[in-house]
């Protein structure tokens, strides 16, 4: 009897336990499944804006093109191209300018300064020419750093939801009322109403 018992015993614990295993295993496999699903749609979202960015800093205007914003690359080669025409301009100027002041200074007849400036006005365009030219410089680099952003941003803004099922209603009151005084009393406002579904 006791022998049976213990049998008996031994039977259901094992069950149990193998049940519980099953149990955790299935539990672990949900878990893994939604962490995996979870890494998933981050990897979607992420892995877009990371690929978009990356193709705008090697070739301007790439990202744009990839997030189908085609009007975008003209604005951004005109900006690129037109400060790179100005720092074009304004190197040459300066360099001229260097060459005359240099040509005033030196000890070498030979060299003639054929600006028709003075030694001070020489200096003064020289350093004119010079903030033109940096300037330019700053500006190529603004307008690159813009082409990055603006690709970057526009990548992240797709995984936004903008289905008309997102509504905002904004309804404009008018209200007359009575005070417990007696006095006529005048309500004008603006209510906004926020509908997720």
């Amino acid at each position: 009897m006791r022998s049976a018992l213990i049998t008996c015993f031994i039977f259901l614990f094992t069950a149990i336990h193998s049940q519980v295993e099953v149990n955790d295993s299935l539990q672990l496999s949900s878990k893994q499944d939604s962490i995996e699903k979870a890494k998933a749609m981050r990897k979607k979202t992420y892995s877009m804006p990371r690929k978009v960015t990356i193709m705008s800093a090697v070739l301007p205007g790439l990202g744009q093109v990839h997030n189908k914003h085609y009007w975008k690359v003209p604005l951004i080669y005109a900006g690129i191209g037109g400060f790179t025409y100005m720092f074009i301009i304004n190197n040459k100027e300066y360099n001229y300018y260097r060459k005359n002041l240099k040509a005033i200074y030196d000890e070498d007849p030979n060299t003639n300064n054929v600006t028709g400036y003075s030694d001070d006005n020489v200096q003064l365009q020289k350093v004119a020419y010079r903030k033109k030219r940096d300037l330019a410089i700053i500006g190529i680099g603004i307008f690159y750093l813009l082409n990055v952003i603006d690709a970057n941003v526009s990548a992240h803004l797709k995984t936004f939801d903008v289905s008309d099922d997102l509504s905002l209603q904004i309804d404009p009151f008018h209200e007359i009322y009575t005070t417990p005084q007696g006095k006529c009393g005048l309500g004008t406002g603006i209510s906004f109403k926020l509908n997720f579904k």
